[in-house]
């Protein structure tokens, strides 16, 4: 019996670039190698044309359409994956000419998204991005909807909705946006808990495939996903660790960054990415043995910049330490060397964590005269209250508060 036969073929790609000069072609093509990998695909060849523009109808030129054309007939490629996003009439086109389904890279990274969504507010976030992207390139003929198949670029949540008319697709975007209001409004709630509770939190960010997941793990015992592959992890986790000088701190692990990440996707993702723009502390974790590192570490740099988190400690974690020939050349301040894969360098990076921990709450039990009750209500409403008890000298209460309440009560403090 003919085992093989009973596989699930794997989709043969073949990658398609464009040079104008705008980025670096050759980096971000290498990085769309991995992307097909992780969305399940074997990337077969990879084609590039220096042009000064795309074509308007093609994207490539004629020449390099009638070359795409050959290698896909002698190499039984079942998929054009495009290293940009393209209109609905250049896949039209270019479907056409080589008669193989054409993808681009946004409908690429989208398919990967739909694939490791796992939570509810993940499946809603990748749902709405899909119908972002995909409402503008509707057209009377249908193009977009008759594309709808099966296989890489078309999975997600959104697929059988997506068989209907701008109306409904619109609708079904306002319920998704309704959906996503309210999830954020319980996420609020929960942060606003943690805050009043004194709670401080750290959030992992960086590139994705960096080893944030893997961190997470050794550092938690989370049990995240920890794979070598792109967006391996989609939904933010979130854990409590324990630090060496006994304080506890919530850890959240967020989605991973990329280069020429699609604008629908950091609009749809930006509430998720918020968890580190509200946290105190954030470990911008990079893989060091990358040739692109510096590269990585600038695109997270940049996000947080445009999440407003200028003012928020960032400590530098240049993972993946043990697979470096020589010893990086570190400069001075929040930047800390590790192997979260091997456990080296741990105890540094939470050192390093506590040295930027904000004081943000102070737990303490005090006597307040009946003359300042107003304190006691003030110290009810902005901190937490563990015990309160009459007594003849006043309230005395036993509770956390923020460091500007802790100054109004300290002279009562027992």
């Amino acid at each position: 019996m003919d085992l093989k036969s009973n596989e699930e073929k794997i989709t043969r790609a073949l990658l398609v670039s464009v040079d104008t000069g705008d980025f670096d072609a050759e980096s971000s093509l290498a990085e769309l190698f991995e992307l097909v990998e992780s969305a399940g695909a074997e990337p077969v060849f990879s084609v590039c044309q220096k042009l000064q523009r795309p074509e308007t109808a093609t994207y490539v030129g004629s020449g390099k359409l009638l070359e795409i054309t050959e290698i896909c007939k002698d190499q039984e490629i079942d998929l054009l994956v495009f290293d940009c996003e393209l209109t609905p009439s250049q896949i039209n086109n270019i479907e056409d000419a080589t008669d193989v389904r054409v993808i681009d890279r946004t409908m690429l990274i989208l398919d990967i998204f739909a694939l490791r969504a796992k939570s509810k507010e993940g499946k809603v976030q990748v749902e709405l991005a899909q119908l972002k992207y995909l409402l503008p390139r509707l057209t009377g003929k249908g193009i977009a909807m008759s594309r709808l198949g099966g296989g890489i670029g078309t999975r997600g949540p959104g697929e059988t909705k997506l068989e209907t008319d701008r109306r409904h697709i619109r609708r079904r975007m306002e319920t998704l946006k309704n959906q996503l209001a309210d999830l954020e409004k319980h996420r609020n709630q929960l942060r606003s808990r943690r805050e009043k509770d004194g709670i401080i939190t750290v959030a992992i960010v960086g590139y994705t495939n960096a080893g944030k997941s893997t961190l997470m793990n050794l550092l938690t015992d989370a049990g995240v996903l920890a794979q070598d592959k792109l967006f391996a992890t989609l939904d933010p986790t979130s854990r409590a660790l324990k630090l060496p000088e006994g304080n506890t701190v919530m850890l959240i692990d967020t989605v991973g960054l990329i280069r020429r990440l699609p604008h629908n996707l950091v609009e749809a993702f930006k509430s998720t990415l918020e968890e580190a723009a509200q946290s105190d502390v954030i470990l911008n974790v990079c893989d060091a043995s990358s040739d692109e590192a510096q590269v990585h570490m600038s695109v997270t740099k940049d996000l947080l910049y445009e999440l407003g988190c200028g003012d928020t400690p960032v400590i530098t974690v240049l993972n993946k330490c043990d697979l470096l020939s020589e010893e990086l050349n570190v400069p001075e301040g929040n930047y800390v060397q590790i192997s979260a894969k091997y456990n080296k360098g741990i105890d540094k990076l939470l050192k390093t964590i506590e040295e930027n921990l904000p004081v943000k709450m102070k737990r303490g039990e005090f006597l307040i005269p009946f003359s300042m009750g107003g304190l006691s209500a003030e110290i009810r409403k902005n901190g937490n209250v563990f015990s309160e008890e009459y007594v003849n000298e006043g309230i005395k209460t036993d509770a956390l508060v923020d460091i500007r309440t802790y100054e109004k009560i300290k002279e009562f403090k027992v």
